[in-house]
């Protein structure tokens, strides 16, 4: 039997869909931002016609080639399995503008259902056979909290607020009214500026009655994307807590020291190509098209926050690196007793029949009821997986 899924690599949507091939999935709001975009462009297009005005506006000087419209930031940023068997909602953003989308009929009808240039939306979570939508929403300021709509995208409502880090809802099997997600505390000094994150823990929030109850929780560990089985079981993933504010070790001291010139020459860089971009639009390097510019930041970003874990991680046995060290382990927890289902996953979901879909960042894997592991594809710079019921 074959399972059906979907995941995202560096901002794009991939599908599998029974015996079918893996297929990437493009965004059709998307694509008309690009297009609306193109078309601006052409009507203006008269104003950087010719040599001098090319010069003029940049072109010449900064490297840019006229036209490219492939630079526009188009990125998913959260998928979910729909409400009903065979849907899947997305969401996106855009340097704009962002929006929830629905995909149906094997995600061939995409229906917009919320856009707005407020605030952009993230991690999505639709609850089976119901008629809502969980969320985190990232608004301007930096503010972020969980949400919760209908699944047409109306009545949007906030359910968690105050100093803490809320991310990665997920519904309650049969309940309408209860999530679970992960939440870390901040901490601030006199003068309210925060200083310290805690370790994630796991709560469960009662959307009725507002009551929040702790699930899991562990001083030495942060604990990611919880979610819960039909059966009540509660998985997650446990990674080692790092905190901000514990200081170096003397070997790590003597190489900030040596380093000391050479990062205050790459500050100084920094500062100036800031400026650049921030009245030029350009940046001082010209390497590459923008859509490769763009690309390698995200790999910066993704590898960047897995620097240590790159030395820690091995090889799988099948040849996919992991992006995450063995250290990141997939649990799962029945009341007290905790079993490691897997190590070095960066993410994961639960289809019904018990299996589990993981992902290490490179690979995708199914774990079967008795724990027989099988690989189901290879991509790069995996962000999220979904187990897609039909």
């Amino acid at each position: 039997m074959s399972h059906s899924y979907a995941y995202l690599s560096q901002g794009q949507l991939h599908l599998k869909l029974g015996d079918d091939p893996v297929r990437p999935i493009d965004s059709k709001f998307g694509e008309s931002v690009r297009e609306r975009a193109a078309q601006i462009h052409n009507r203006n297009s008269w104003k950087t016609q010719g040599t001098g005005a090319k010069f003029m506006s940049g072109g010449v000087l900064w490297g840019r080639q006229p036209g490219d419209l492939t630079d526009i930031r188009v990125d998913i940023t959260g998928i979910s399995s729909g409400c009903k068997p065979g849907e899947l909602f997305y969401s996106l953003s855009t340097d704009d503008i962002g929006g929830v989308f629905l995909l149906r009929d094997r995600a061939t009808d995409e229906l917009r259902l919320l856009h707005t240039a407020d605030f952009r939306v993230r991690r999505l979570a639709a609850g089976p056979a119901q008629d809502s939508l969980a969320c985190v929403v990232q608004r301007k300021g930096g503010q972020s909290c969980i949400s919760v709509m209908r699944s047409d995208g109306t009545d949007m409502r906030d359910v968690t607020q105050g100093d803490t880090i809320d991310d990665a809802p997920d519904w309650v099997p049969g309940s309408v009214r209860e999530l679970v997600f992960q939440s870390s505390p901040i901490g601030r000094n006199r003068a309210g500026f925060a200083v310290t994150q805690g370790p994630f823990a796991i709560h469960k929030l009662d959307l009725e009655a507002g009551t929040v109850t702790t699930l899991a929780e562990d001083p030495r560990f942060d604990l990611l994307i919880p979610q819960l089985a039909n059966d009540g079981t509660l998985f997650y993933i446990r990674r080692p807590y790092r905190d901000p504010n514990q200081p170096p070790s003397p070997w790590r001291a003597a190489l900030d020291l040596v380093l000391l010139p050479f990062r205050l020459l790459f500050a100084i860089f920094q500062f100036l190509n800031f400026f650049t971009v921030r009245y030029t639009g350009n940046t001082l390097t010209t390497t590459g098209n923008a859509r490769q510019k763009h690309a390698d930041i995200r790999k910066m970003m993704v590898w960047g926050n897995m620097l240590d874990a790159d030395k820690a991680a091995d090889r799988a046995d099948d040849g996919t690196p992991a992006l995450v060290p063995k250290s990141w382990e997939l649990i799962r927890r029945q009341g007290s007793t905790e079993e490691v289902v897997a190590k070095g996953v960066l993410c994961y979901d639960l289809y019904s029949d018990g299996s589990v879909l993981y992902s290490n960042g490179s690979g995708i894997y199914r774990v079967d009821a008795k724990g027989s592991v099988e690989r189901l594809a290879k991509d790069a710079l995996i962000e999220q997986v979904v187990a897609v019921e039909e």
